[in-house]
């Protein structure tokens, strides 16, 4: 038997509710089709916006959205896509899929969406092939409230108030994609931009820089050393690659159970990376003033047969609700560090939380552990324990058989999240709090066989249900978790032995 041991006394941090953000690129069909159809599309929407996408976000809480990129950030100019749409300029995605962007979704089109979702604005300027002045202005234009040529020129467009701007990242991918610098000239470029991303009013901005890639730790300490300062967030990119080859990644839906758990093993890395980069933040930053902001990851395999590959659209299986609960548990537990995350992608790309096609649309296995996280965000991290789990093998090392994170929402709720990574064992587990008496428990589950996934036949094969405590005695809950299962269980506890 496996037991989970909950400090319910002990509090490491609170869990931001931005670890659980999205991230919607000009990429493939993922803001046109996917999210955003235009006025005029007989697909029901409400100012251009998918309605059936926008509820089921809402009901995932996303707390915070990124856009523009991704690579598409930096060849990315802001004036194209604002004023009346017909006449707004034409441009080739040179980054994904080579098609026409018409510019017809642009800020204030960004910005209505995060208005519809009720979530923050994660902006991401253009370094790479932009001035000092496009991304000064570009801030001015959305957050001034007074008489100035972009406040005047926003007005003009139809938004007399001025929007909040929650976050701001200064480039993206500076050493590949967005300029292929190297850290000690971004850090320069990057305490140059920073300087005009100016703070009107009561609007604060929370200003990110281009961190590494993976294991770049040079990237890191150059940055830090040279520009910490200057920053509120440090970005971090990584990407589950089953194969680990970039030119073959392998299927989304073909594999067997030794690549199942190759995945998981690799999902795992994040972990590694978090612990080393967050030990050289350490350095420059004991007080953990500036945040790690892992504002790209999730699965990245081949595109599915047919496609465009320019487009990285992917289906999405059980294995990938799995991953999503091995990064989440790895976030809530170093909050302390780590205060954004951002799936790469909201809808249709790679791990997708939706999928469309025409008017229908499916939630992935994945948007549902989204969902079973869900009421982790803004709680506080308790200190929680694992004894007696299990080893899965794999040809790459190890992977625990169980991951999970405990938290205490506002209300005194206890929120557990555990995942039984094994593809065909299930898990005895006993849960003991240090104090407090059970009264009562909620519990849902996600559950199926690895390669199990929705499709537009089968929308809703794959979706989370109630599930069945064994036993509740005083301090103490024992359930079963069958195999390549997440479970949600939320305890409510009298409060004076708390």
């Amino acid at each position: 038997m496996t037991k989970l041991y909950v400090n319910t006394q002990k509090e490491k941090g609170k869990i931001n509710k931005e670890i659980y953000g999205h991230f919607s690129e000009h990429l493939g069909r993922c803001i046109y089709e996917g999210i955003f159809v235009g006025e005029d599309s007989p697909i029901p929407n409400t100012n251009g916006m998918r309605n059936d996408v926008v509820a089921a976000l809402k009901e995932i809480r996303v707390p915070v959205l990124r856009w523009p990129g991704g690579c598409f950030a930096d060849e990315y100019h802001w004036k194209d896509g604002i004023g009346e749409k017909a006449k707004r300029k034409k441009m080739v995605n040179t980054h994904w899929g080579g098609v026409v962007e018409d510019n017809s979704f642009g800020t204030h089109e960004f910005m209505e969406l995060c208005r519809q979702l009720g979530c923050e604005s994660y902006i991401n300027g253009n370094v790479g092939s932009g001035t000092v002045q496009e991304m000064s202005e570009w801030v001015e234009y959305m957050t001034f409230d007074g008489i100035s040529p972009m406040a005047d020129l926003r007005k003009e467009n139809g938004h007399k108030e001025p929007w909040q701007v929650h976050y701001f990242g200064v480039g993206n991918e500076s050493w590949g994609c967005g300029g292929n610098m190297l850290p000690e000239y971004y850090a320069n470029e990057y305490r140059r931009y920073q300087t005009y991303v100016r703070e009107y009013q009561q609007n604060k901005i929370y200003k990110i820089a281009c961190g590494p890639s993976e294991g770049d730790y040079e990237w890191t300490e150059k940055l830090m050393q040279m520009a910490g300062k200057f920053m509120n967030g440090l970005s971090l990119h990584y990407y589950t690659l089953p194969t680990g080859n970039w030119q073959q990644k392998g299927s989304a839906t073909e594999f067997d159970t030794e690549t199942y758990y190759i995945t998981l093993k690799k999902t795992f890395f994040m972990e590694e990376l978090i612990r080393k980069h967050s030990a050289i933040m350490d350095r420059y930053d004991p007080e953990k003033k500036v945040g790690l902001i892992v504002d790209e990851w999730g699965t990245w395999y081949d595109v599915e047969p047919g496609t465009n590959p320019g487009f990285l659209y992917q289906q999405n299986t059980m294995r990938d609700a799995m991953v999503a609960a091995v990064n989440l548990n790895l976030f809530n537990l170093n909050c302390e560090r780590v205060q954004m995350a951002n799936i790469a992608q909201m809808v249709n790309v790679l791990q997708a939380v939706i999928l469309t096609e025409g008017e229908r649309m499916v939630k992935t296995p994945t948007y549902y552990a989204f969902d079973l996280f869900k009421h982790h965000q803004d709680a506080e991290l308790l200190e929680s324990s694992l004894f007696g789990c299990g080893e899965i093998e794999t040809p790459e090392g190890s992977v625990p058989q169980i991951t999970q994170s405990v938290s205490s929402d506002k209300e005194g709720k206890i929120h557990m999240t555990i995942a039984n990574l094994s593809a065909d064992q299930s898990c005895h587990m006993e849960s003991i709090l240090s104090q407090g008496k059970i009264r009562e428990v909620e519990a849902e589950i996600l559950s199926g066989d690895i390669h199990d996934k929705n499709t537009f036949d089968q929308p809703e094969k794959v979706k989370k249900k109630a599930f069945e405590i064994r036993e509740a005695d005083n301090d103490t809950i024992r359930f079963e978790i069958p195999p390549c299962s997440l479970v949600h269980l939320a305890l409510a506890c009298d409060q004076g032995n708390m």
